[in-house]
């Protein structure tokens, strides 16, 4: 091809680039515009610094998030908005006055600094392009995270989040078991969330907040996406270690093997009966909570239909919420568990957190555990304070030979109370049942009582045999731990 062709055809290119430009040019010199690009370009620099400095954070701060992931791209994007919008106004406003050319002011793109502009305006749009893909996806990511999750409405999920950190599944992001995987329950959970984001910001929200939570996902959808009910796993062995009111904080333990079962052919066990060999089981509660349950309907794999409903039920099963039992009706506090102050205090002692020398350390813990203080923050300190007090006026040699062991334990008071009570959100001691078990709620003995029976007679069995073998009951030196401990491997 001739140099004078490639002249040429350069020439014609640069016409076309600079007759589509022409109303760019012309329309986009107005004041809407103009403060639409001042404003994306601002956020552009101000959410690239952020994202670099949330990046370098060794921890997460939920507030650089909200800023950097939701509110300013939201700005970016307005500001990309504005410009078309000032260029379609100015467009409609000079019709109307007759001022609109015929033809606009010519652009030609061989004047070297025009290209410039036009090159620079390219490289902006395309990086623009690529800030708004990076926004969106890390503002749907951050909305997924545990620190927007936990500490963005700070009050009102300071309980939950508390709970969470605390728990066996510290390591799971909270979207995994309240959304799960699927897009229709991301928007129903995000629907949600507007709803709980303007009762927060109205400060409309219940103190404390309601549970069981209505409209859970199936257990079956979440849980069991790492957790198989239907594994065998026979007989688990728990020891719990008691600590006396007396003066000597006597210890005592309990021994007991678990019968968890599994699987419809291993024999008894509590997952056997209720999921392997249930079909489905159905209860009606009559509380909100789910702590008061007048009747169960168990249906078998073979068919077999029972009825068992306590003694002065009405039979009216429009009184109270029928629901099908899943896992959480049992495993109702599996991340968000708090405790009662005895069990809490005996395991701070039994882990060395608590000092059982100190004499009526537990009796005096438990007590003032169970005091009312006017926020959480005034508890925690008042608590050490005051343990340090008992100790200084009633035991003073005590407070003179182990004072570091009485502030340790006074500190490990504090974060018992710190992660179980939150005054501000009227949280208190047994403000959430625990279903687990039987000790601290009524749990397992609210079908579990024999009082639940059929028309025939057969009722749901209180037998402790069933569920667990009971191996030392309170004793000072359980003989089957020396046993244990030589059988194990």
């Amino acid at each position: 091809m001739s140099a004078a062709n490639e002249a040429s055809r350069g020439g014609n290119l640069a016409e076309r680039f600079g007759l589509l430009a022409l109303p760019l040019f012309y329309l986009g010199r107005n004041l809407v515009s103009l403060v639409g690009v001042v404003v994306t370009t601002s956020t552009f620099f101000t959410i690239v610094v952020l994202y670099l400095v949330d990046f370098y954070r060794p921890y997460a701060n939920p507030y650089i998030g909200i800023v950097a992931y939701l509110i300013l791209p939201g700005l970016f994007l307005g500001g990309l908005v504005l410009i078309p919008v000032g260029m379609a106004l100015m467009h409609r406003r000079e019709v109307r006055a007759g001022t609109l050319p015929y033809k606009y002011p010519k652009v030609d793109f061989n004047q070297p600094h025009l290209r410039r502009v036009f090159s620079f305006v390219v490289l902006a749009t395309a990086l623009n392009g690529l800030v708004l893909i990076a926004a969106s996806y890390r503002g749907v990511q951050y909305m997924d995270s545990v620190a927007f999750c936990g500490q963005t409405c700070h009050t009102v999920m300071t309980p939950e989040y508390t709970g969470y950190q605390n728990s066996p599944h510290s390591r799971v992001e909270c979207v995994v078991c309240h959304i799960g995987a699927g897009a229709s329950w991301f928007v129903r959970s995000k629907l949600s969330g507007l709803q709980q984001v303007v009762a927060v910001a109205m400060n409309d929200f219940p103190r404390p907040i309601p549970t069981p939570i209505k409209n859970l996902r199936p257990a079956r959808e979440t849980c069991e996406r790492c957790h198989w009910p239907s594994r065998f796993s026979g007989y688990l062995l728990m020891i719990r270690s008691n600590y006396g009111d007396d003066e000597t904080n006597h210890p005592t333990k309990t021994v007991l093997s678990l019968k968890v079962g599994g699987g419809t052919a291993m024999g008894a066990g509590i997952h056997t009966v209720h999921l392997d060999l249930a079909q489905q089981i159905t209860y009606l509660a009559v509380d909100a909570q789910r702590q008061v349950i007048p009747w169960v309907q168990y249906r078998s794999i073979d068919g077999t239909v029972k009825e068992f409903a306590a003694s002065g039920w009405d039979g009216d099963k429009s009184k109270g919420e029928l629901r099908a039992m899943d896992c959480m009706d049992c495993h109702n506090r599996p991340t968000h568990a708090y405790q009662l102050p005895g069990r809490a205090v005996n395991e701070a002692m039994a882990a060395g957190k608590m000092d059982p020398s100190l004499p009526f350390l537990k009796k005096k813990a438990v007590e003032l555990l169970k005091q009312s203080y006017p926020t959480g923050q005034s508890g925690m300190e008042a608590l050490p304070r005051t343990l340090s007090a008992f100790y200084q006026e009633s035991y003073p040699e005590v407070w003179q030979a182990k004072r570091q062991a009485v502030e340790q334990s006074g500190a490990a008071l504090a974060e018992i109370y710190g992660r179980n009570v939150f005054p501000e959100m009227k949280v208190d001691w047994g403000t959430y049942p625990n279903n687990i078990g039987h000790q601290d709620f009524p749990g397992c003995f609210r079908c579990h009582d024999d009082d639940h029976s059929t028309t025939d007679g057969k009722v749901i069995s209180q037998d402790c045999g069933a569920c667990h073998a009971l191996l030392a009951v309170e004793e000072d030196n359980p003989e089957i731990l020396p046993a244990l401990t030589e059988a194990a491997p």
